[in-house]
């Protein structure tokens, strides 16, 4: 048994449609007795991938005590049942030779990509040669629910809270914004409010911020990435300098001013 993030079901939110079992790649959810259940928690990487297509909210990822991710039996469970092994499941090679990989989806690995790597870049690809020259990122993962408030990578950082809809939209987003800053990615319409509050709260209260930058789609239900973190503030009971950004549907910045 390991320590590590699970999906779970609220009964009495869910209604049965089943739309959160084919947005599980991996097989771990089904349709019992007309309510969601997880099939076998081995089943689970916890990444939550099926939040999104539960109408009612009854999903959520909780951190709990759990039998470890097994890719080797998702392989095994989904070929059984005649459906496609996702592309980021590893090959039964690669596991043979290196060991079954613990604790969820391997791409939610913490990684901070060094000044040594970023200098090695192809100058057509480096973060300093303006907006069109490719990545800046300096770590992963980037989702607000991925990282954990103990990530190396947020001490003392300058942290880009982004509406995941603004690198879309915004043609300078890598250029002008995340040179120098750590991203967090997340979208406060479809996402978990509540988390977030208490993730935001836990990363200000833990990691000496220098400042936050907060970017937001004109769209209204964007508008609440700023509300998410003003409770955050609340909760961790002291503020962060933060600058907010709206970004319009066509690319433009409409507004940049202090929170």
């Amino acid at each position: 048994m390991v320590t590590r993030k699970m999906i779970s079901i609220d009964e009495e939110l869910c209604n049965g449609c089943g739309q959160c079992v084919p947005a599980c790649e991996e097989g771990a959810l089904a349709i019992v007795d007309g309510k969601a259940r997880l099939v076998k928690e081995i089943y689970c990487d916890g990444l939550g991938a099926c939040l999104g297509d539960c109408p009612t909210g009854a999903l959520k990822v909780e951190v709990r005590e759990a039998e470890d991710f097994d890719p080797e039996a998702v392989r095994a469970n989904l070929t059984a049942q005649g459906r496609a092994v996702p592309g980021h499941m590893p090959d039964p090679a690669s596991l043979r030779m290196g060991g079954r990989p613990k604790g969820g989806c391997p791409g939610a690995a913490l990684h901070a990509m060094t000044p040594c790597q970023q200098a090695n870049m192809p100058q057509a690809q480096a973060p300093q040669a303006g907006p069109a020259s490719g990545s800046a990122l300096g770590h992963w993962p980037v989702q607000l629910r991925l990282v954990p408030p103990t990530a190396p990578f947020l001490k003392g950082a300058d942290l880009l809270l982004t509406a995941d809809c603004v690198p879309v939209a915004l043609p300078g987003y890598h250029g002008q914004f995340v040179p120098g800053r750590v991203v967090l990615l997340g979208c406060p319409k479809f996402d978990n409010q509540m988390e977030y509050i208490e993730k935001l709260a836990q990363i200000v209260t833990q990691n000496d911020l220098k400042s936050i930058t907060v970017m937001e789609m004109e769209v209204p239900c964007c508008a609440s990435m700023t509300a998410i973190l003003n409770q955050a503030f609340e909760r961790a009971g002291r503020r962060v300098n933060t600058i907010r950004v709206t970004v319009a549907r066509n690319g433009a910045i409409l507004a940049m001013a202090p929170l």
